[in-house]
């Protein structure tokens, strides 16, 4: 049985080439964005999804993990999702449940790395 819905389509978004960034674009709240990570946003119309991401920086409790994890993963059962953050070993950090989208994938990963000078929103690839 199939874990989506019959009449949802879904995509994958390639990514295979981004193994490294040859630029950073600076974002909300100074997170630095990957060449993938931008792929991905321009790909799927999901600068949303990284909004939602750098937004949850401004909660101290999220900005205080250097190595944060962030998975989207698409509701089966209707036309929402679970953006969740976890610290990188398994724990749980914080979520979002999102009403509606039109993402074309049924799970995205990335990863926001704070080097001490900066924080780098990137692919799980391009680390």
């Amino acid at each position: 049985m199939s874990e989506t819905c019959s009449t949802t389509k879904h995509r994958t978004i390639d990514t295979g080439q981004f193994t490294g960034t040859e630029s950073w674009t600076r974002y909300l709240c100074g997170v630095l964005l990957t060449d993938g990570v931008r792929h991905v946003a321009e790909e799927a119309s999901a600068w949303w999804l990284i909004d939602a991401i750098c937004s949850h920086q401004l909660d101290r409790h999220v900005s205080a993990q250097p190595f944060q994890v962030w998975t989207l993963e698409l509701d089966p059962h209707g036309p929402g999702a679970l953006l969740t953050c976890e610290d990188g070993n398994g724990n749980f950090v914080t979520d979002q449940k999102i009403e509606f989208t039109d993402y074309p994938e049924n799970k995205r990963v990335m990863w926001l790395i704070d080097d001490g000078e900066n924080r780098v929103l990137l692919l799980p690839s391009e680390y």
